[in-house]
């Protein structure tokens, strides 16, 4: 594959693409992750209403229901350039109509104007999500390089999720009846802006288009589907399940810390600041557990590694539980320093569930190479299944929220416990194929022949 890419992709093109590729990696973490720490102005202005406050998250997620499969689609039918110009083109629209939100009256009509916002980028970050991989790769000339390039932009992107919720807890401070979106425009118009940028250069740069699909190419049937294979359905559900564990986690802390109400964490001081500080550790830990995994992967198996990351997720989570908020911990200086060097202090829970990170970072990667295990051609149809399946990073965490109005913060994480519990069987047993008497690989061939016959 590798030296069928190379001699499509001239170097200095190659290079400038690469980087433009390396700031929507960027780009995908930051959209998604503005949703959470923006949702607690919302959920102060409704007198602490986090499940109001985390729809905006609900709505992001939502647009991968709609859009994982179309987008996979529009890589053949119009490219991965296309695609990407597209995807950055809605994202600008998405973001502006956030931004519109902050603009006038805050009240219900600006609420939802802010969820149509969310809505929209969603969109664009499912596309980007469908391009951005296999573009690298793609760029990198497939192989070891291809791969180094794919952790260099995830790299990325977890260092632009660390940043978020910082960089939004600062422009907030503490939240009062006066915070509004327009308190973080200037994030929303770097975003619009770096879109703008990455849009120019993807259109002066040439990118090779190896899957387009021609007009009269044959369509080939397959007798299967990857709904035929257990270990990939339980698989998909794994999958819906650990992106609302991976957003639920940071999500509900930020809405605990920095809430200054009876059910909050009781943070003393800039609340929103201390929030987002606390709450980056959480996104820096996932990057810092990527890099171990990789290191280990060629040693400690997938599937060891997706169980033992549950298992320690599920004693982290449940130690939160248990431990209340009034035992407290000093945020070191380095995090957060107040005024005149004042230390912060927050409930020891956050940092059991900030340690969650180094367990959620392995996740991913665990469940989709576990739940695509032996599918063969079947495979980049799975993929746009699992797409669709990142919903749940919207579903799980509003539950979460409707919970936690209910029964407080900390209860409400019984519900990441479940999850983990699931995901925790999955490993154990679920991953294991049990339907490897359906051909995944003999047939490709007789197929495209017999429908190269039938087009003749």
């Amino acid at each position: 594959m590798a030296e069928t890419l190379n001699p499509q992709v001239k170097k200095g093109g190659n290079t400038v693409a690469i980087i433009a590729m390396f700031f929507m990696f960027a780009m995908i973490s930051f959209v998604t992750n503005l949703a959470a720490p923006i949702g607690t102005i919302w959920g102060n202005y409704y007198e602490g209403n986090s499940f109001l406050g985390m729809l905006g998250n609900m709505m992001n997620f939502l647009a991968y229901l709609f859009m994982g499969i179309p987008a996979g689609n529009l890589l053949l039918k119009i490219g991965y350039k296309k695609t990407a110009l597209l995807a950055m083109c809605v994202g600008i629209v998405g973001l502006f109509v956030q931004w519109l939100s902050g603009v006038g009256v805050i009240g219900t009509g600006a609420f939802i104007v802010y969820l149509i916002g969310a809505f929209i980028a969603g969109f664009s970050v499912c596309m980007l999500n469908t391009v951005v991989n296999p573009m690298l790769n793609i760029l990198g000339g497939g192989g070891n390089k291809g791969n180094q390039l794919l952790q260099t932009g995830g790299a990325l992107n977890s260092l632009s999720g660390t940043l978020t919720p910082f960089l939004v807890g600062v422009l907030i401070g503490v939240l009062t009846p006066e915070s509004r979106i327009s308190n973080v425009a200037p994030l929303l118009w770097i975003a619009m802006g770096v879109f703008a940028v990455a849009s120019v250069i993807i259109w002066f740069v040439n990118i090779p288009e190896p899957n387009l699909q021609k007009k009269d190419a044959p369509k080939v049937k397959f007798t299967h589907s990857p709904w035929n294979f257990r270990h990939t359905v339980l698989g998909v559900i794994g999958i819906f399940i650990y992106v609302g564990i991976e957003i639920g986690i940071p999500g509900t802390l930020n809405f605990y810390l920095a809430d200054q109400g009876a059910n909050g964490a009781g943070v003393i001081g800039e609340a929103s600041v201390i929030a987002g500080a606390v709450v980056a550790i959480y996104w820096f830990l996932m990057l810092c557990g990527r890099t171990i995994s990789s290191a280990i992967s060629g040693k400690i198996s997938t599937r060891t590694q997706l169980i033992g990351v549950t298992a320690v997720g599920i004693l982290f989570v449940v130690a939160a539980i248990l431990s209340g908020k009034e035992t407290t911990i000093n945020v070191p200086t380095f995090i957060y320093s107040g005024p005149e060097g004042a230390e912060a202090q927050v409930p020891i829970s956050a940092v059991y569930l900030v340690l969650c990170g180094l367990c959620t970072s392995v996740m991913w990667g665990a469940i989709f190479n576990l739940a695509v295990e032996g599918l063969g051609k079947y495979t980049e149809q799975a993929s746009g299944i699992f797409m669709m399946f990142v919903v749940g990073g919207g579903v799980i965490p509003l539950l979460q929220q409707l919970i936690s109005n209910t029964v407080g913060y900390m209860a409400s994480y019984w519900l990441i416990v479940g999850c983990l519990g699931y995901l925790f069987i999955y490993g154990i047993w679920g991953c294991i194929n049990v339907n490897k008497d359906i051909p995944v690989d003999d047939e490709p061939a007789n197929e495209l022949k017999e429908a190269i016959i039938n087009a003749e």
